[in-house]
C-alpha cells in the first residue's frame, strides 16, 4: 500500500512497483553532485529556501571594516 503525503491511497500494480524500483536503483548510481564528500558547503536547498540578501551584505560590510582597521595600522599611510 502506497499513500501520498495527504495520506490518500494509491492503487499500484506490480509493474508500476518494479518501475519504481528500477528508477530508484538507476537514481542511486549518479549520486547528486552538491552532496559529495570532497564538497564542504555546496547544498541543495529546496525551492524557496535561498539565504537572505541582508547575510551577504552583512559579511561585506564586516569584511570591509575588518580591511579598513587594518591598513589604519600600516605606518606611511596619507
Amino acid at each position: 500500500m502506497i499513500t501520498t503525503k495527504t495520506g490518500r491511497i494509491l492503487r499500484v500494480t506490480d509493474e508500476q512497483l518494479a518501475a519504481a524500483a528500477s528508477a530508484k536503483a538507476a537514481a542511486a548510481a549518479f549520486p547528486d553532485p552538491a552532496r559529495r564528500k570532497d564538497v564542504l558547503f555546496r547544498v541543495r536547498r529546496e525551492e524557496g529556501a535561498e539565504i537572505s540578501s541582508w547575510w551577504m551584505i552583512g559579511a561585506f560590510v564586516l569584511t570591509s571594516g575588518i580591511v579598513i582597521a587594518l591598513l589604519s595600522g600600516v605606518p606611511g599611510g596619507a
